[in-house]
Order: C-alpha cells, then sequence, then structure tokens
C-alpha cells in the first residue's frame, strides 16, 4: 500500500490515445527506426515496435521511465531499442553523448517541448529542436501542451522556423482533432 502512494502519473490522457491525431505514422511503422524525445516509460515507443518498428530509441530525464523502459523491451528480439537517461538542458551534446550521430525515420517530440522550454533559453532550445530534425530522415512530430491552444500555437510556429533550417522544409500535418491532448503537427523531409 505505500509503494502505491508513491506512484506518480508523469502523462496527459492514457496509453490508448498517445498517437491521437497523428495515427498515420504509427502505419509507417514497419521497418522504420523511431526516437522518442521525453519518452517517459517507452509506451509511445512500444505502440511502433508493436507496428514493425525495428529500431526504438528514447530519452527521458526520469530514470525510472527508462528502467521500465529498458524492460519493456527485453524480450523484443526483432527491435533494437535503446533507452538512456538524458538531461536535454545539455543540448546536442548530451543527445550525442547518448547516441552518437545515429538517424531516424522518425523522432517524436511529444508533450516534451513545453517542459524544456520551461527551463531552456529560446537559443538552446531551438539548437537542440533543429539538432533533433538534423537526425529525422523522414518525419519529425510534435505534439503541444493539453491545456494551452495558445501557447501550443506559438511552439509550433516556432517548430515551424527550426524545422525549415533542419531541412524539413514544410509542416505536412496539423491536427486540433485530439481534445484530450491537444495540438499536434507533423514535418517531413524533402517536401
Amino acid at each position: 500500500m505505500e509503494s502505491e502512494k508513491q506512484l506518480q502519473r508523469r502523462v496527459a490522457g492514457h496509453h490508448d490515445i498517445r498517437m491521437d491525431g497523428m495515427t498515420d505514422l504509427v502505419c509507417r511503422a514497419k521497418g522504420a527506426s523511431v526516437f522518442d524525445i521525453g519518452c517517459n516509460r517507452g509506451l509511445v515507443g512500444f505502440e511502433f515496435a508493436n507496428n514493425g518498428a525495428a529500431v526504438v530509441h528514447g530519452c527521458d530525464n526520469y530514470e525510472p521511465g527508462i528502467r521500465f523502459a529498458r524492460e519493456l523491451f527485453i524480450d523484443l528480439r526483432s527491435v533494437q531499442a535503446k533507452f538512456e537517461v538524458v538531461d536535454l538542458t545539455g543540448g546536442p551534446d548530451a543527445v550525442r553523448a547518448a547516441f552518437g550521430e545515429q538517424t531516424y525515420d522518425m523522432v517524436l517530440c511529444l508533450a516534451t517541448y513545453h517542459k524544456l522550454r520551461r527551463v531552456m533559453g529560446a537559443g538552446a532550445l531551438s539548437t537542440l529542436m533543429r539538432h533533433f530534425g538534423k537526425r529525422t530522415l523522414n518525419y519529425f512530430a510534435w505534439r503541444g501542451t493539453s491545456g494551452e491552444q495558445n501557447e501550443s500555437i506559438e511552439e509550433m510556429r516556432q517548430l515551424d522556423i527550426d524545422m525549415k533550417e533542419a531541412g524539413l522544409k514544410t509542416r505536412i500535418h496539423t491536427s486540433f482533432i485530439s481534445e484530450q491532448l491537444g495540438l499536434c503537427a507533423i514535418w517531413k523531409r524533402g517536401v
């Protein structure tokens, strides 16, 4: 009973709706490599793995979540998985230290940007997002905050600039469909 009191909910919504408004990416998972920025417990990556992703990597500064993600993926032999504790306020160097220079078919930034915005300067955050954009081979997906639509629109506009600088010229998808989770968008390389 005491251990139950220590458990804390760490995400908006629930597992089954994490991709609400951007499920087309899950349909493109077969054989893909996926990187989840702020992966928490790895459940979004697990959804991609269940739909055929060959590589699932993720980072978070939440060590218990990273341990859980590692345990979740340990028996998935068809998926090359790697989850690391990374303090993203360290910028691209922190990411490189954990993952080298690997690129990914899909990079996900779901309900993470606003948290980084609270602890990083605008310039440092743009540098980090551009770094992730450059690691993106096909699709970069982002989800804003659930309750702050104006904040989410501002974030999306900044990401339009950052992704363009990283070579993802066009936002190809914007969805307001998820009432629980809020605004999401996808940028694509080469459009």
